[in-house]
């Protein structure tokens, strides 16, 4: 968020925020209800205002939004499908946001479809494009995954992707426009315009497994357009197959890692200023400077007294925080990137 405030979200109805870059975190109430939802997902927007995302089937899968830095919360959106599950939400501006979910039956269609769900107003109203674009058509064994809240891309109110896995298969499913007749504006973007511009890549997303708990668990991008994802199987967290690739054109082609992460990996994030990839998993981080080209593990610096696990155990990144399970939050060490370039 800069200015020393970030957000995060957990287990229980757990929401933390801290106004002081993490040396103290504040407990937030929890949202009314919300006692044993599971946020996967939290979208800030300053010191005050956030929008968390809880992870679950059907109504289980709810959106709650502060505005007076989490003293109060709202229920703003509940998932309206009975078999939904959201896996992320992302915002490019203040009102511009997407929430992306696991396939739903649609009526009137043959094929289940990934939810998609678009708002112009800061949360308060979405539009639920499954249920208008025949595009977002996949396969009943297709699925995304929660891990990290970021299978979700959003570059700006124009181009959003999100990624998929599971039996399915691994494709990055897009969004992008640049023509005539959008702005940040009413009237919102028409079906028939969105159908022309919605599109899935061809093929499989390189060498991620084909498995009901493997795939691309979560994708980043850089302002260049060049997009790393990473995953693998979270079942065989230390098998380092089929765990990063790259693409240059939203998906129509990837080149798989020649030196891939040593093991699943359920997040990555691009840090512009060290023009690095850092992607974390149970067993470990990994750097890139090549574009996920080759991938290098960051081991923690015994002469800086880090915790021998300080490498691993995460499943969440927002640079320069990191989250795992058990309440576990950790923050980058601005001379770790520059100590592995040596």
């Amino acid at each position: 968020m800069g200015g020393g405030v970030a957000w995060a979200s957990g287990a229980n109805g757990t929401v933390l925020r801290t106004e002081d870059g993490g040396y103290v975190w504040q407990s937030c109430s929890i949202p009314p209800d919300a006692e044993h939802l599971d946020f996967r997902g939290i979208q800030a927007f300053d010191a005050n205002t956030a929008i968390v995302m809880s992870s679950g089937k059907g109504d289980l899968s709810r959106l709650y939004k502060t505005t007076d830095g989490c003293h109060t919360w709202r229920l703003i959106f509940t998932n309206p499908d009975k078999d939904g599950f959201w896996d992320a939400i992302k915002f490019a501006d203040g009102k511009h946001g997407y929430l992306f979910g696991d396939p739903v039956a649609v009526s009137g269609s043959a094929s289940p479809r990934f939810e998609l769900e678009e708002t112009y107003d800061g949360g308060e109203n979405w539009t639920l494009w499954q249920r208008k674009i025949e595009g977002l058509k996949t396969t009943s064994d297709s699925c995304g995954f929660a891990a990290s809240n970021s299978t979700l891309l959003v570059v700006d109110q124009y181009q959003s992707a999100f990624a998929t896995g599971c039996m399915g298969g691994s494709l990055l499913y897009g969004a992008v426009n640049s023509g005539p007749g959008f702005c940040d504006c009413f009237p919102m973007p028409t079906e028939q315009e969105w159908n022309s511009l919605l599109f899935v890549s061809s093929g499989t997303a390189g060498p991620f497994p084909r498995s009901d708990s493997g795939g691309i668990f979560s994708i980043a991008r850089t302002k260049y357009g060049t997009i790393v994802a990473v995953g693998g199987d979270y079942r065989t967290p230390d098998n380092a197959a089929g765990t990063s690739a790259t693409t240059l054109d939203w998906g129509r082609s990837w080149w798989p890692a020649k030196t891939p992460p040593h093991g699943f990996r359920s997040a990555v994030a691009y840090d512009p200023d060290a023009k690095t990839w850092i992607t974390v998993g149970p067993n470990g981080t990994d750097i890139s400077t090549d574009d996920g080209k080759n991938w290098r593990a960051l081991h923690p610096d015994a002469a800086s007294h880090e915790a021998p696990d300080a490498d691993r155990n995460w499943n969440a990144l927002s640079l320069p925080f990191v989250v795992g399970p058990h309440g576990r939050i950790g923050k980058l060490n601005p001379h770790a990137l520059q100590d592995a370039e040596h």
